[in-house]
């Protein structure tokens, strides 16, 4: 596991982005987190880069939940926790056997599959389609298993917690306290794996104050984007993060 040009500077500033990236969707813009995880696998190897974000995206989740805790929908998050618990357990299993990577354009076409559901229940009045067990059991199972195999469930709850109706700081806090709980439970599982180590470690304390100023201005901007605008801003970047799943 030998980062690209150690000596270099080329690392440390993808690093910075990686973290700026993971602050910033945590705290403000929801969705774009997921081009740190690109990012990441330039500088360590794919699979280990996995384990390497990890961290960063656990510190990005501690100024979410700080700042918006007390906006959480617990009961949205409550009907998801068993079915993501089961898509962790398959991630896991995956992950420990085979390279992430085909599952990735598998997640990606999902997620864009999910995001034409939810434009055609805006276009059609489907009211009923995020209160359906199914939907719940798909978004749920299909969560764990992205955060587990690729750290990319960001644009699978993005679109669902959208489709659930939640204005914007009931949907922060939601997502903020479901990637804080399940980002912890994944760390004994790549530890286990050997994809969390001294040297992604030391890596990733470094880049504390980037995921620190990146988390700063996500809140900056969440206070002057309106509920339009937001919803918006997630769904495109839900679209984009899944294209960029299915062509990385």
């Amino acid at each position: 596991m030998n980062m690209i040009d150690t000596n270099g500077m080329l690392p440390w500033v993808l690093g910075i982005c990686a973290g700026l990236l993971a602050g910033l969707a945590k705290t403000g813009m929801p969705g774009i987190g997921i081009m740190a995880v690109p990012i990441m696998a330039m500088i360590f190897p794919a699979k280990v880069s996995v384990g390497a974000l990890l961290p960063l995206l656990i510190t990005a989740d501690l100024f979410a939940v700080a700042w918006y805790r007390r906006h959480a929908d617990w009961p949205r998050l409550f009907e998801l926790f068993p079915c993501v618990i089961a898509g962790i357990i398959a991630g896991t299993l995956v992950l420990a056997q085979m390279s992430a990577d085909y599952f990735k354009s598998f997640l990606g076409t999902l997620v864009l599959v999910l995001l034409a559901l939810e434009l055609a229940r805006r276009r059609f009045g489907l009211t009923s389609v995020p209160h359906q067990r199914w939907f719940v059991i798909l978004a749920g199972s299909l969560a764990g298993f992205a955060t587990t195999v690729g750290n990319v469930a960001g644009p699978i709850m993005n679109i669902y917690l959208i489709a659930k109706g939640l204005e914007k700081q009931n949907f922060m806090g939601t997502i903020a306290w479901y990637f804080l709980i399940f980002n912890c439970v994944k760390v004994p599982i790549y530890a286990g794996l050997g994809l969390i180590t001294a040297e992604t470690l030391r890596f990733d304390v470094l880049m504390i104050p980037a995921v620190a100023a990146g988390a700063l201005m996500g809140r900056w901007i969440l206070g002057r984007i309106s509920q339009k605008w937001f919803r918006t801003v997630v769904l495109v970047l839900a679209s984009f993060a899944a294209l960029r799943l299915i062509l990385w």
